[in-house]
């Protein structure tokens, strides 16, 4: 019997908003009868992507895409990678017979070279390889010279001193994401023009060996053979790529980093979205996503925003028995949740 192949992982990484959970459905939606399984880690409370991406069980029942989404839910995978992500890998390996692709979705939050320097336990490395890691840039937000649609909260701990010369955090991790990767997406490029996309893609490059490719997209529509199959092995070799990380004790955390989740009652989609604007605007939220009950409208609303930039669809119908509630995930720095509660209760009441 000969032994099985390595299983190969892809890790998709990114800031808030950048475009990876799209990414993740639009290779699940076109897998061409790959058997893929997909971890989330996501950042709060509720399994907002998870459910997004079970959406997308192509050709399985609603029990087999269950058993094939694999949901971290405490916070950045660079930080909880030896408490969750070891036993998920462990059930995944167990059963690679079955399997073809390893997707893994970071935290907008999450520093990806710890992550691709656990595929060195023992093990792992003799079951899967990292067959690339594919950070998604935010080209608008670049552009804007901010990473992050809604900068200015994020940024709101840079060092004190401001007649110093200090790269803020978020550059860090931006500059961080871009060293781990091995293939890099720049995306919703159709929002610039030639000169703005021209300025993103030579920012970027400041941070990248000229090996690493640079790709344009608009919502993460790629053929599969541009983003599977790479055989990097990026585990071998991650040690050598230098982060502004490298010296920081391992457990590290990003508890400046606030989420939570509230439960808002229906309201119309046009007041629903000026009270997000409102709040995000005097909060400093940088990332809305969830689910949104509309009056009179039987199928649910999907919000995801990031700073003032708000995307929505409706994605399916209320289930029999389903609360018809709003239930949306907040990402901040040093969030008021009482604030903030009382101000979309009040700006949607009546």
């Amino acid at each position: 019997m000969q032994p099985l192949a390595k299983l190969p992982v892809t890790i998709v990484t990114g800031f808030l908003g950048a475009g990876k959970t799209t990414l993740l459905r639009h290779l699940l939606a076109h897998a061409g009868g790959r058997r893929i399984a997909v971890i989330v880690n996501e950042f709060g409370e509720l399994g907002i992507d998870g459910a997004i991406l079970r959406q997308c069980a192509i050709g399985c029942s609603e029990e087999e895409a269950e058993g094939r989404i694999f949901e971290l839910a405490n916070g950045c995978l660079c930080c909880t990678v030896q408490e969750e992500f070891f036993p998920v890998m462990r059930e995944l390996v167990a059963r690679r017979g079955e399997l073809d692709h390893i997707l893994i979705e970071t935290s907008g939050l999450a520093l990806p070279k710890p992550l691709v320097q656990a595929f060195n336990w023992p093990e792992i490395r003799t079951a899967c390889t990292v067959d690339a890691v594919i950070t998604v840039v935010d080209s608008p937000a670049v552009a804007a010279g901010t990473f992050a649609a809604f900068p200015e909260q994020v940024d709101a701990q840079r060092r004190q001193d401001p007649n110093l010369d200090h790269e803020s955090p978020l550059h860090e991790l931006f500059a961080d994401q871009l060293t781990s990767a091995d293939l890099v997406l720049l995306n919703k490029t159709d929002l610039l023009d030639a000169a703005a996309l021209a300025a993103v893609r030579a920012e970027v490059a400041e941070e990248l060996p000229p090996a690493v490719k640079v790709i344009e997209a608009q919502g993460g529509e790629l053929p599969l053979d541009v983003l599977l199959g790479l055989n990097c092995a990026t585990e071998l070799h991650i040690d050598a790529r230098r982060t502004h990380h490298d010296e920081e004790d391992e457990d590290h955390d990003h508890d400046q980093f606030d989420s939570f989740d509230l439960v808002l009652p229906e309201a119309e989609e046009a007041r629903l979205l000026a009270a997000l604007k409102d709040t995000v605007a005097e909060h400093g939220i940088l990332r809305v996503k969830g689910f949104a009950a509309i009056p009179g409208k039987a199928m649910r609303l999907l919000v995801q925003g990031v700073g003032q930039r708000f995307d929505r669809h409706f994605d399916r119908a209320w289930g029999e028995g389903e609360a018809r509630v709003s239930r949306l995930v907040l990402i901040g720095q040093d969030l008021d949740r009482t604030a903030i509660e009382a101000q979309l209760q009040a700006a949607l009441a009546g």
